[in-house]
């Protein structure tokens, strides 16, 4: 059967049986047969897996990286500083 998209066709008595027979003969899968150490032991080389994919900045992209993070945090200190001094006077202004 083909799906076309916005398709209102209903999927056939063959594919449902199909679907149940799979999910029938699945007890647990890998999972029920390790004991909770081994688990835990295979999650931590996972992890180390992958943060040994992980490229890792240089220190001068660091901190240069740091720099421009510092350097607009001040700006946009700065600028909220600005419009709150601007509201607040605005208020006094028209609220006497």
């Amino acid at each position: 059967m083909t799906d076309a998209v916005g398709s209102i066709d209903t999927p056939d008595a063959q594919d449902e049986a199909l679907e149940s027979t799979q999910q029938k003969s699945r007890k647990g899968g890998k999972r029920a047969k390790k004991g909770p150490f081994k688990r835990l032991g295979l999650f931590y080389r996972q992890i180390v897996a992958e943060l040994r994919k992980v490229v890792w900045p240089t220190r001068n992209q660091l901190t240069s990286y740091t720099t421009v993070v510092i350097f607009f945090v001040a700006i946009m200190i700065g600028l909220v500083t600005l419009i709150d001094y601007g509201l607040n006077h605005a208020a006094k202004y028209v609220f006497g």
